[in-house]
């Protein structure tokens, strides 16, 4: 219950709740009436940096094989007639080959296999497109829209209209 004493009523703890519920509900709903398009910041960069980077990212001491993964430029590009990703067509993409055994398998022994659903992701970015985004560090952030609500007299301020 919250302190009478800095003056707030009394409320259960169960009344909190039952007020952040009904908010993720709703957001649950907008989010999976469309499917989201991939970011690679948020749902691409985790995964090969967690399984990939060590091998294939920006150490050149310990890169192996001359692969980047971690820039576009690198990635997309053609070496000796294979190419790592392409844009679009993740069936002839190296990265999708490798990682499902198709070939080299990819992370090599020793190391954990990706699981089904980073391979979904890997696949539905490369479909997407294979767009990389800058670090988000050097991502400015930007104004979310406002919500719309049914009562505007109610919102005495922007922040109101989350509620």
């Amino acid at each position: 219950m919250i302190s009478h004493r800095y003056g707030y009523r009394k409320l259960p703890v169960l009344g909190a709740a039952a007020l952040v519920l009904p908010l993720t509900a709703l957001v649950m709903t907008q989010a999976s009436t469309a499917p989201q398009k991939l970011q690679y910041n948020r749902d691409v960069r985790p995964i090969l940096a967690d399984n990939c980077f060590a091998c294939h990212g920006p150490d050149s001491a310990a890169r192996k094989a001359g692969l980047r993964l971690d820039r576009a430029v690198d990635s997309l590009a053609n070496r000796n007639g294979k190419l790592a990703i392409v844009a679009g067509k993740p069936e002839s993409s190296e990265v999708i080959r490798r990682v499902t055994g198709k070939g080299a398998i990819m992370p090599p022994t020793g190391h954990d296999a990706l699981k089904p659903a980073q391979i979904a992701i890997l696949r539905r970015w490369i479909a997407e497109g294979a767009v990389y985004e800058k670090h988000w560090a050097y991502i400015p952030p930007a104004k979310a829209a406002l919500p719309v609500v049914k009562n505007t007299k109610w919102a005495r301020n922007p922040i109101d209209r989350f509620i």
